[in-house]
């Protein structure tokens, strides 16, 4: 029993992991969804209004402020 189950689970579990891999790589690939991809990998290198430091710090003098 052992034996045919593990068979099964084998066989058919490498089809579906083999049936979800083309279909994420399809997805990844389709032409339609290149632009929200091309967005996606545009995001970290995008410049922000304020740099991080000077956040942390606005937000550190509104605790102080609310705190005391």
């Amino acid at each position: 029993m052992y034996d045919a189950l593990a068979g099964f689970a084998q066989t058919w579990g490498l089809l579906f992991f083999v049936v979800i891999f083309a279909c994420v790589l399809v997805y990844a690939l389709w032409p339609k969804n290149q632009k929200k991809f091309d967005e996606a990998a545009r995001v970290p290198l995008e410049d922000d209004d304020k740099p991080a430091a000077a956040e942390e710090r606005a937000l550190d003098e509104d605790k102080d402020k609310t705190n005391g």
